[in-house]
C-alpha cells in the first residue's frame, strides 16, 4: 500500500511539473550530492593530515568517529521525523515548527538562515585562499567579488542549474581522491604512529594541543547534513529522499575520511603532517587535480549554501515571521525565491566587505549545532510522549535521539563555551520576540501534548503528597454564565480576583438565552480572559433550572484534578432565586468549594477602585488570634489580591458588642495584618452588629464580608444599600489559609 501510494504521488507530481514547469529534484541530485559535497570540504583537503599528525591514526579515527556519530544520530533523527510529517519548505525550520511551534521553529530558523548566508562568504574566502596559492598576484577583493557574482548568477537562474554544475564538481573531487589514493600506492610507506603526541600547529609554535582541541578543529568537516533538507520544498518526495540521501551521504563521506586518515598515516611522518597543510597535493599522482578538488569543494559548499539559504528565508516569510514577509515569501512561476535570493545576496556581499568573518565564524558553527540539537530533541520529545500521531515509517531507538541532543550540546561547549552561551542567548531573545508576535500556524504541533504530559506527571506526583494546598492556593473561579451580556459588568472584577496565577472556568447554563448564543460567546469570553493574562476555559451544561444546572456543574468538576476552588455568584435584586442560591451555597460547601457572593451597587459600582474595607465580626470575648481564622481566610485573601491589582488601600473594620473589647479587637486587627503580611492596613472598631451598620465615613469602593453557610440574603442586599458601595460576601472552603 505504501509503495502504491508513493508511486501515485510521484506520477501526480510529474504531471504537475510538466504543467507548471517547476523542476522537482530526486534523492540523488536533490539531497545526496549537495550533502556529500558539503561534507567533503576544505577540512578534508587541508586539515585531516594535521589531525592525523597530532592524534595518530587511532586518535584520528576516534575523532572522526565521534564527530560523525553526532551527525549520524542527527541524520537518523532527521530520517525518522521526515517520515512522520509532510515536511514543507525550509528544512529544519519546517521540522521544528511542526513539532514545537512556529516560535521555536523561527527562533532556530532565523539564526540558521543567517549562518547559511554568512557561510557563503566564508566558503568564498576559502576559495580565494586556494586561488591565490596558484595566482598570488590576483587582487583578493576582486577574486571574492568575481566568485560571488558567479555563484549569485548560477543560483539566481535556478537551483536546477546549480545542481547540474555540482555534478561536474563531484567528478573533480572524485578525480582528486583517485589521484591521492593512487599516489599512495607507489610512494614509500611510513611506519604508522597509532597515538600521537599532540604537538599543535605552526600557528602556536607547536606548543601543544589537547585531544578535544584537535576535535574542535575537525568537527566542522562532519557538518553540512542539512544541505539536502534545506531543499525540502522542491523535492519530488522529501519523505523518501531526505532520509536516504542524507544517511547515504554521511555513510560515504565517513568511509572516505577513515580511508584518507589511513593514507595520511602511511604517506608521511607526523612531523610532516602537522607542519605541511598542503601535503595531500604534493603526495598525489597529479597535484593540479587535487588543487582543483580543493577549489571545487569550497565552491560547491558556497553554491549549496547560496541555494539553500533563500529557501529558508522564503519559508520564514511564508509564515509571517520576519518584517516584509509578504515580499520575502514570493516565488516565481518556476518556484524560484528570487526576492529572498536578492536579500541573501545583499547579506553575503556585505559580509565580503568586512574582509574577515573570524569573529562570527564560531557563532555560525554554534547555530548549526543548535539546529541539529533541536532536530534530535523534536524526535526525543515525540518518542517520549507516545502520541499516536508519531508513527514514523523509519523508527529509531529513543537512545539515538537522546545521544544526538547530548552530543550536539557536548560539542558546543567543548568547542567554545563562551560562543555557545551567546548563541543560546540569541536564540532565546528571538524566541521571546516571536512569542509577542502571536504567530498563527496553519498546522498543529505537539506542545499541547507535551504540557498535558507534564501536567499528568505533576498530578500523579501531587497525589502522593499531603492533601493540603494552603501554600499553593490560587483563586481558581467557577463562574456560571446564563447571559453573556451580564458578564461584561464583572469582567474586570473577576480578572482582578484571579490575576496573576489563578484561573477562570466559565460554566454556560442554558435556559435564559439560546444554546447557540452561549456556544458562540463562551469561547470569545474565554479568549478575552486569556488575552488579559488569565487562564480561562469554558463548558456548557444543559439541564432544567438554574440551581440544578449549577449543582450538576459543581458535582461534575469535583473529581477533576485542576478543579475550581471558588464559586462566584451574583446576588440578584429579586428574591425569586433565594432558595436556589442557598441550596447552591450548601452544595458548594459540601464539595469543599469556597463561595463569593457579589452584590453590585446599582449606582456607585466600584467607584474609583481605590479602597477596600474588610469587615471582621465580633470574635469576643478574648479576640485571640491563632492559626485558625475560622471563616475569614477567603475574605482576607481576596481583599489582599484586589488591593494589589487595584493598587488600592485596605482597611480592617471590627464589630464589637461592648466598648470594653475595643482594645482587644484593635490588637487583633493589627496582629492579623502582621501575621498575614499585609502592610499599610488601617484599622477601626465599631460598636455595632452587621444588621445595625449605618455606613462608615469614608465610603470604600468595595466592602468584603464573611458569609455563613445559610446566609441571610435580605441582609446582604440591605448592607449594599446601607454602605453605598458594592459588597462581596465570602464563605471559606477549608482549603484556604491566609496565614500560610
Amino acid at each position: 500500500m505504501l509503495e502504491a501510494g508513493e508511486g501515485a504521488m510521484s506520477l501526480q507530481e510529474q504531471a504537475e511539473e510538466q504543467k507548471t514547469g517547476v523542476r522537482r529534484f530526486g534523492t540523488f541530485d536533490g539531497v545526496f550530492v549537495p550533502t556529500l559535497l558539503t561534507i567533503l570540504g576544505v577540512i578534508m583537503y587541508l586539515r585531516e593530515g594535521w589531525v592525523v599528525g597530532n592524534a595518530g591514526l587511532l586518535g584520528a579515527w576516534l575523532i572522526i568517529l565521534i564527530a560523525f556519530s553526532i551527525t549520524a544520530f542527527t541524520g537518523l533523527s532527521l530520517a525518522s521525523v521526515t517520515t512522520n510529517i509532510r515536511i514543507g519548505a525550509g528544512g529544519a525550520f519546517s521540522i521544528i515548527s511542526q513539532s514545537l511551534g512556529l516560535e521555536v521553529g523561527g527562533s532556530i530558523g532565523i539564526p540558521l538562515y543567517l549562518s547559511q548566508a554568512l557561510a557563503v562568504a566564508m566558503y568564498i574566502f576559502g576559495f580565494r585562499a586556494g586561488w591565490l596559492w596558484i595566482f598570488p598576484e590576483h587582487p583578493a577583493l576582486l577574486v571574492d567579488l568575481a566568485v560571488f557574482a558567479l555563484l549569485f548568477v548560477i543560483a539566481y537562474i535556478s537551483a536546477s542549474l546549480a545542481f547540474r554544475i555540482q555534478y561536474f564538481i563531484l567528478a573533480v573531487i572524485a578525480g582528486s581522491l583517485l589521484s591521492v589514493f593512487w599516489g599512495g600506492l607507489g610512494s614509500p610507506q611510513e611506519p604508522i604512529q597509532w597515538w600521537g603526541s599532540f604537538p599543535g600547529s605552526p600557528e602556536n609554535g607547536f606548543s601543544g594541543i589537547g585531544f578535544w582541541g584537535v576535535f574542535a578543529v575537525f568537527f566542522p568537516a562532519a557538518t553540512g547534513i542539512m544541505a539536502g533538507a534545506n531543499m525540502s520544498g522542491e523535492l519530488k518526495n522529501p519523505r523518501k529522499s531526505i532520509p536516504i540521501g542524507t544517511l547515504g551521504a554521511i555513510g560515504v563521506s565517513l568511509c572516505i575520511y577513515l580511508l584518507l586518515a589511513y593514507w595520511f598515516a602511511r604517506s608521511a611522518s607526523p612531523d610532516e603532517l602537522v607542519s605541511n597543510y598542503t601535503l595531500i597535493i604534493e603526495k598525489a599522482v597529479y597535484g593540479p587535480i587535487v588543487l582543483a578538488g580543493l577549489l571545487g569543494a569550497t565552491f560547491s559548499s558556497a553554491l549549496t549554501s547560496i541555494v539553500g539559504a533563500p529557501r529558508i528565508l522564503q519559508a520564514l516569510g511564508e509564515h509571517g515571521i520576519l518584517p516584509k514577509s509578504e515580499w520575502l515569501s514570493k516565488k516565481t512561476d518556476r518556484g524560484e525565491p528570487r526576492n529572498a535570493m536578492v536579500f541573501t545576496g545583499a547579506i553575503v556581499l556585505g559580509a565580503l566587505m568586512l574582509r574577515t568573518l573570524n569573529t562570527v565564524a564560531p557563532l555560525i558553527a554554534m547555530f548549526f549545532l543548535i539546529s541539529y540539537a533541536m532536530i534530535n530533541l523534536v524526535v526525543f520529545i515525540e518518542q517520549s510522549l507516545g502520541l499516536v500521531s508519531f508513527r514514523p515509517l523509519f523508527k529509531i531507538p529513543r537512545a539515538v535521539s537522546f545521544m544526538g541532543v547530548a552530543g550536539c550540546l557536548f560539542t558546543m561547549f567543548i568547542v567554545n563555551p563562551g560562543i555557545s552561551f551567546l548563541a543560546v542567548v540569541l536564540v532565546l531573545l528571538i524566541h521571546s520576540y516571536l512569542i509577542r508576535k502571536h504567530l498563527k500556524a496553519p498546522f498543529g504541533d505537539v506542545r499541547s501534548g507535551l504540557f498535558v504530559a507534564l501536567a499528568e506527571w505533576a498530578a500523579k506526583k501531587a497525589n502522593f503528597l499531603a492533601p493540603s494546598n494552603e501554600r499553593a492556593w490560587k483563586a481558581n473561579l467557577l463562574v456560571p454564565v446564563e447571559d453573556p451580556r451580564e458578564l461584561r459588568g464583572t469582567f474586570d472584577f473577576l480578572r482582578n480576583i484571579a490575576y496573576p496565577k489563578g484561573s477562570i472556568k466559565l460554566l454556560g447554563l442554558t435556559g435564559k438565552v439560546e444554546e447557540d448564543a452561549l456556544l458562540s460567546r463562551l469561547p470569545q469570553m474565554s479568549q478575552s480572559f486569556q488575552e488579559e493574562g488569565i487562564f480561562a476555559s469554558w463548558t456548557l451544561i444543559e439541564s432544567v433550572g438554574f440551581g440544578k444546572n449549577l449543582i450538576a456543574g459543581i458535582e461534575a468538576l469535583t473529581g477533576s484534578f485542576f478543579r475550581p476552588g471558588i464559586l462566584f455568584l451574583r446576588l440578584p435584586e429579586s428574591r425569586d432565586r433565594d432558595a436556589e442560591i442557598r441550596e447552591i451555597i450548601r452544595n458548594a460547601s459540601l464539595h469543599r468549594m469556597g463561595v463569593l457572593l457579589f452584590s453590585k451597587h446599582p449606582k456607585s459600582g466600584f467607584g474609583r477602585r481605590n479602597s477596600i474595607n474588610l469587615w471582621v465580626e465580633d470574635r469576643g470575648p478574648a479576640w485571640e488570634i491563632g492559626t485558625d481564622l475560622g471563616n475569614l481566610d477567603l475574605a482576607l485573601l481576596v481583599a489582599y489580591k484586589l488591593k494589589r491589582n487595584w493598587k488600592a488601600s485596605l482597611s480592617f473594620t471590627a464589630l464589637v458588642d461592648s466598648p470594653s473589647r475595643t482594645r482587644a479587637a484593635r490588637d487583633f486587627l493589627y496582629s492579623l495584618a502582621d501575621l498575614a503580611r499585609i502592610p499599610n492596613v488601617a484599622v477601626r472598631v465599631l460598636h455595632e452588629s452587621l444588621d445595625e451598620i449605618s455606613g462608615i465615613p469614608s465610603s470604600p469602593s468595595l466592602h468584603v464580608f464573611c458569609m455563613s453557610l445559610d446566609p441571610d440574603l435580605d441582609l446582604a442586599r440591605a448592607l449594599t444599600e446601607k454602605t453605598g458601595s458594592s459588597c462581596l460576601f465570602a464563605l471559606d472552603s477549608g482549603e484556604e489559609n491566609a496565614l500560610a
